[in-house]
C-alpha cells in the first residue's frame, strides 16, 4: 500500500471532487489536502463548506499553462487527482468545441507542467465510461478490453485525455493511472439524471412544480452511492498498478425508469411525471454495466452502501440543500 503526504484535486469545488476531498478527510485526516479551481468554478464553492477550513485552495485555470506550473510548485504533491473537467453530457451537443478545447487542453496542461517542474506524483486520471460509447450486447459487462468507441464530443474529450496520460505516462516516466467510471449518484451534480429527478420531486413536495420531467427511461446502468465512488479512487491511488486503466462501477443493473420508481417511493407527495423532447440526447448511451473485477482484486473491494441507502441519501441531501 502506498502513502501520500501531500493531495492535490483538480476541480476540487466541483461535485465530484469535493465529496473526494470529504472521503480522505474522513479515512486519511493527517493528509494535507489541496485543491484547485478557476474564478468562474466559485459558484460551486458551496459544496466545501463542510471542510474549507481543512484544506487548502488556489485560483487555477488549467487552460493557463503558467498557472498549472505556479500551483504545482506551491503544493508539490505526490498525489494528484485529476477530475477537472467541463462533465455535462447533453450540454456538449450544444458546446462541443468549448467541451472539447477546455477538456483536452487542460489535462494536456497539467501532464505537461508535471514534466517541465519535474516533481513526481502519481496521477490518478478520473475518466468515465462514456469512452466505451454504445457498446454490444455481448461485450456486457463491460471490461477494459472493450474497444473504445466515443458517441459524443464530450466521450470524444475524454478519450483523448485517457490517451495523454498513458502517453505521457510512458513517453515521460510520469506514474499515472487512469479509472474509468460508471453512473453514481452524486447529490451535488444537479444535471445527473438521478439527482435532477430527486431535485423535482423536492420542488414538487414544495409546491413549486407539478410535474416531473424526464428522458430517457430506457437507458440500462448500474449506480453506485458517490461515497463509494469516492473510496474507489483513493483506493486506486493506494493499491492501483501504474500504466493501467480501471473500470470502477455499482453492482446492480437497472433501467432509468426503474430508479425514477424507486425514488417516487420515497417521496411524500404524488408524483405525475412526463416526457420531455428536449431532454433526450441526439445519441444516448443506453448500457453501461461495468465489469469492475480487475479493480477488485486489488484489495477485495465492495461497495459499503445499498441502493437503497443511496437513495435515501440522494433526497435527504437534495431537501437539505436546494434552496426554496
Amino acid at each position: 500500500m502506498r502513502n501520500f503526504k501531500t493531495v492535490l484535486i483538480t476541480g476540487i469545488s466541483g461535485s465530484g471532487g469535493s465529496y473526494l476531498a470529504e472521503q480522505i478527510l474522513t479515512r486519511f485526516p493527517q493528509t494535507s489536502i489541496h485543491g484547485i479551481s478557476r474564478w468562474h468554478s466559485t459558484t460551486t464553492i458551496n459544496n466545501l463548506r463542510k471542510i474549507q477550513n481543512k484544506i487548502n485552495l488556489y485560483e487555477c485555470d488549467l487552460c493557463d499553462l503558467s498557472s498549472v506550473i505556479r500551483s504545482l510548485n506551491l503544493v508539490k504533491p505526490d498525489l494528484i487527482f485529476n477530475l477537472a473537467s467541463h462533465a455535462n453530457v447533453r450540454a456538449c451537443f450544444e458546446t462541443p468545441v468549448s467541451v472539447v478545447q477546455n477538456n483536452i487542453l487542460s489535462t494536456l496542461n497539467l501532464l505537461e507542467a508535471i514534466r517541465i517542474t519535474e516533481i513526481k506524483p502519481l496521477v490518478v486520471h478520473c475518466s468515465t465510461s462514456e469512452v466505451y460509447g454504445q457498446v454490444d450486447k455481448n461485450q456486457i459487462p463491460i471490461n477494459e478490453n472493450c474497444p473504445i468507441n466515443p458517441v459524443n464530443p464530450y466521450s470524444v474529450s475524454k478519450c483523448s485525455q485517457d490517451q495523454l496520460v498513458y502517453s505521457y505516462g510512458k513517453a515521460y516516466d510520469i506514474s499515472a493511472i487512469r479509472t474509468r467510471m460508471f453512473a453514481y449518484i452524486n447529490p451535488r451534480r444537479a444535471d445527473l439524471f438521478a439527482t435532477s429527478f430527486a431535485r423535482q420531486i423536492v420542488s414538487i413536495e414544495r409546491g413549486k412544480t407539478k410535474i416531473l420531467k424526464h428522458g430517457n427511461l430506457e437507458s440500462l446502468r448500474t449506480l453506485i452511492d458517490v461515497r463509494d465512488a469516492m473510496d474507489c479512487y483513493i483506493d486506486i491511488a493506494l493499491y492501483g498498478k501504474t500504466g493501467e486503466a480501471y473500470n470502477l462501477g455499482g453492482k446492480n443493473a437497472l433501467l432509468v425508469g426503474e430508479f425514477l420508481n424507486m425514488l417516487i417511493k420515497y417521496s411524500s407527495s404524488k408524483i405525475v411525471c412526463e416526457s420531455d423532447p428536449t431532454l433526450f440526447r441526439p445519441v444516448d448511451i443506453t448500457l453501461q454495466v461495468p465489469d469492475t473485477t480487475k479493480f477488485e482484486k486489488l484489495n477485495d473491494w465492495r461497495p459499503i452502501y445499498s441502493l437503497e441507502e443511496s437513495v435515501e441519501f440522494l433526497l435527504k441531501e437534495v431537501r437539505e440543500t436546494m434552496p426554496n
